[in-house]
Parts: C-alpha cells; structure tokens; sequence
C-alpha cells in the first residue's frame, strides 16, 4: 500500500482572521502629543460616519466578513456595545475617544461568527477621561435619529449645538444607518440630567419603527464605572422622548 500526504500551499489570505482591528494595537501606548477630542468633523448631509483625518489615538478601524448580508456588526468598547457599520468590503472605521489607562475594543460580524478583541493600555495620565458618556444607537437603517442632552445647568447638546460651555460634546451626528451617537463631558456639572432622542426622518418609509438604545456609562475607567442601559421604540419621525434622567454622580 502506498500512503501519499498531499500538501497544500497555505497562503496568507488562506490564514488570515475574518476580523482584523487595524487600530487601535493592544499592548501599551502614550498618546501624549496627540489631538484627540471629542468633537470630530462632519460633513452634512452624511451617509455614514466620517473618520477621515481622525489620528490613530482616537480611532478604531479595520475590517471583517459581513458574509454578504447589509446589516450592522457590533462594536463594544470597554464594554459599551453599538452597532457597526460595515463598507461593502468589509472595512470599518469608528472615531473614538478613549479614555487613559485601560481599553478594550471588540468587533463582532453581523452574525457574530467572526470575532476579534484588542487590549490596550495608555500611559498618558495627562488626557482628560470621560467621565460621563451617553451613546445613542438604533436598530433600522436610513432611519435618523438624534441624542440631545441637557445638563444640569441647562446647557442643551444635540446636533445643532454639539459643543458647550460645561466641556460637554456631541461627536459625529450620524445621520443615516444604526449610529451611534456620543455624548461625552469630562468634568459633568453635579446634578439631574436629561436625554432624549428625537426620531428626525425615516427616509421613503415614513412609518418605520425603530427602536433606540441609550446607554449611559459614568465613572469611566474607575472602580466606581457604572453602566446603565435603555431601549424605548420610536414611531414616528418628529417624535421626540425622555429617553432617562438621572442624577450624576
């Protein structure tokens, strides 16, 4: 009897994850030096999220396996999940603001079969955390909803004024798609705040239900992180709801 082993020539795409982080790398950093606020540029009206010109110290980026399906992946930040917009070759890119110390990102499929994680740790004790976070999220696509804060003191963040006196910001206001939007303040005034979501447009279906998350992380990054999580249907365009208010800290 003659045993013949075939072999077959591994190639890297053959090896290759279905998911890839290209940023951010685990292991440890310093991002001192570096611009990484939380207010990033927009171009109006948008179709998706724009990471461009964003640097590496406040962007997540890469690519998986939609397996053909336009559906969202999932991305989960320090253990915050949102929905993932995924390009028609699987590329991904998401501005973030990290905090200092320690961070995971997560990229999940749109089935969940492809996983990757990245740990990092930034060294750079300088960086303003946030110490506050609302994010805004949503399940249907070419709907447009929009996060609108109102703080203590009364100052009102939404997508027509993102950035206020108190260091409260919105980021990208995602106009298209599953979001998200962020909120994020480093130094929140004490006190009761309000969210809402205002559901803006449906696109040519005007009576798509969709249904919004707000998740609400404070303390970010410390012993005390407290993390808090709503989901409320949206009916119709121009409603607007008091998604939570709540007391910080």
């Amino acid at each position: 009897m003659t045993l013949i082993l075939c072999t077959g020539l591994l190639t890297a795409s053959s090896i290759a994850s279905a998911a890839d982080i290209e940023v951010p790398r685990g292991g440890w950093r310093n991002s001192g030096g570096e611009v990484a606020g939380f207010r990033q540029p927009v171009h109006y009206p948008a179709s998706s999220v724009n990471a461009e010109g964003q640097n590496e110290m406040s962007l997540i980026k890469g690519r998986i396996s939609s397996n053909g399906k336009k559906r969202p992946g999932k991305l989960v930040v320090n253990g915050a999940a949102m929905p993932l917009s995924i390009g028609e070759g699987g590329e991904f890119a998401r501005p973030y603001s990290f905090s200092s110390g320690s961070n995971s990102v997560e990229v999940r499929s749109p089935d969940g079969s492809d996983v990757k994680r990245v740990q990092f740790y930034d060294t750079n004790t300088s960086r303003p955390n946030a110490r506050l976070r609302v994010v805004l999220s949503w399940d249907s696509d070419g709907t447009d909803l929009d996060l609108h804060v109102i703080s203590p003191d009364g100052q009102h963040v939404f997508y027509g004024n993102r950035v206020v006196d108190n260091g409260g910001a919105l980021d990208v206001d995602v106009t298209t798609g599953y979001g998200p939007e962020i909120y994020a303040n480093t130094a929140p005034p004490k006190g009761t705040y309000h969210v809402y979501v205002n559901y803006y447009g449906s696109g040519d279906n005007s009576k798509a239900l969709t249904i919004a998350k707000v998740a609400i992380i404070s303390q970010e990054g410390t012993l005390a992180e407290k993390q808090q999580s709503f989901q409320v249907p949206m009916r119709k365009p121009g409603e607007l709801t008091l998604v939570k208010s709540f007391t910080y800290p």
